[in-house]
């Protein structure tokens, strides 16, 4: 392996913004200073130049399709735009064909990854209705948590048996994170709309659809199932303000017991955008209103809303441009959060320390990730190089997705990644990758 001396770099970590160097050998990182000279002749120089240096982000939520729909994306294609966007981290989705429903199906997913993978890897394990057995027997070292789907989704994973879920609350040896839409309501919803419109729903109306009281109901129940049991929730992509009274802000990260996301497209997006976007931004749960947007920013910045996660969940072209009722849910976006996230820092709205508190540091704490989401001596390697003055267009010609679009498509961004490290190799430099399969598999210290 190579080894790098990253000189004259910003490092922004733990609240702080500092110069320094870090010395990264053998996939670690062995120094960080304010200045660290180099020993050998073949210890490799970056000179940074002032550009700022953050940990790895981990993403704790992607669908990289991968087995069965692999005319999307796949474990390669994903990962490798994830490097791009400056992700060194995921957590893989369990609704793919088949689910990750088993712990056999499981560990298969982690030996595709091994020989697969430019990013560091973890794959949630599903719930359903009939595998209770199977979820206690996972040992919580080996996988990042358990996923259900309390509105459906893309597969058939919706866990809709009161009793049973209640006993995967008070049973599951995972921190459970939800999908939470009402399903009930969002089924009424949409046979109205059909009764209008056909199967040509107007897409602005999917915030009717997928709306409100659907969001805020389901999670409501999770919030309160997990008060009931004592389970250790975490409640995916928040899209509503009126959600955010469910969490709190009182007590550190590392000692709630009920945590929350906001994703990428939930705080860029708002109504306003369906007329230009049409379904290449229909998400579950709906892109919402200009407030709801407003507010999901102002709680994360507050504390209410923990992590900042993509949701990538890309489709095909041919697959998106159909009608409302045939177009499927979801866009691709592991290459143009962090970008994205960094306009909110050149609006003034947030601080690059807070972002990467909620897209690094914050991961790695509320999922017990070991020796990753900092820039610490004794850490592994996983290091972005931002330049924060270098603007961009996002176009066809840059777009690494297998699905070849982006949400993003004609968005001028400010700041762009230059240098990606997975565990101490240089993956990704310039818009051009060092190919190499460096991710390893994540390791949990529960």
């Amino acid at each position: 392996m190579k080894e790098y001396l990253i000189k004259n770099a910003k490092i922004v970590n733990e609240n702080k913004i500092f110069e320094g160097d870090v010395h990264i050998k053998d996939g670690w990182i062995v120094e960080v200073s304010n200045s660290i000279s180099a020993k050998s002749s073949d210890i490799e120089i970056i000179e940074a130049g002032g550009k700022h240096l953050i940990p790895g982000v981990i993403d704790d939520q992607v669908h990289f399709r991968e087995p069965g729909l692999t005319h999307k994306e796949t474990i390669l294609t994903g990962s490798r735009a994830a490097v791009a966007g400056g992700i060194t981290s995921y957590f893989e989705m369990p609704n793919t064909n088949p689910q990750t429903t088993t712990i056999e199906k499981l560990e298969e997913k982690f030996a595709m990854a091994k020989d697969n993978s430019y990013a560091n890897y973890s794959f949630m394990f599903g719930g359903t209705n009939d595998n209770l057995e199977e979820i206690k027997k996972i040992n919580p070292k080996n996988t990042a948590a358990l996923k259900l789907f309390l509105g459906s989704s893309t597969g058939n994973m919706l866990v809709d048996d009161k009793d049973v879920l209640e006993e995967i609350f008070k049973h599951s040896p995972l921190i459970i994170a939800t999908h939470c839409e009402d399903e009930a309501i969002i089924q009424k919803n949409l046979k109205e709309h059909v009764e209008e419109y056909g199967d040509d729903i107007p897409i602005h109306l999917h915030p009717k659809i997928r709306s409100e009281e659907a969001c805020f109901l389901s999670s409501s129940r999770a919030v309160a199932l997990a008060k009931k049991t004592g389970a250790r929730l975490h409640v995916f992509h928040l899209s509503t303000a009126k959600e955010l009274k469910l969490f709190s802000n009182k007590l550190p990260l590392k000692k709630k017991k009920i945590t929350a996301e906001v994703c990428i497209h939930h705080l860029w997006f708002d109504e306003s955008d369906y007329e230009a976007k049409g379904t290449y931004i229909k998400w579950n749960p709906a892109v919402k209103t200009a407030k709801d947007k407003t507010e999901l920013l102002k709680a994360l910045k507050k504390d209410l809303l923990d992590v900042v996660a993509t949701d990538h969940a890309p489709h095909t072209k041919e697959e998106k441009n159909n009608v409302y009722t045939k177009a499927p849910s979801g866009g691709p976006l592991v290459q143009h959060a962090l970008p994205a996230m960094l306009e909110f820092y050149h609006q003034g709205k947030l601080s690059l320390e807070k972002i990467v508190e909620k897209m690094c540091h914050n991961p790695a704490i509320l999922f017990d990730v070991d020796k990753r989401g900092y820039i610490r001596e004794g850490y592994k390697a996983d290091l972005v190089l931002i330049d924060t003055q270098s603007p961009w267009t996002v176009n066809s010609r840059n777009i690494f997705y297998k699905c070849g679009w982006s949400p993003f498509e004609g968005t001028s961004f400010k700041s762009r990644v230059t240098h990606t490290f997975v565990n101490g190799h240089l993956a990704f430099e310039n818009f051009k990758f060092n190919e190499g399969l460096f991710g390893e598999r994540l390791e949990f210290d529960r």
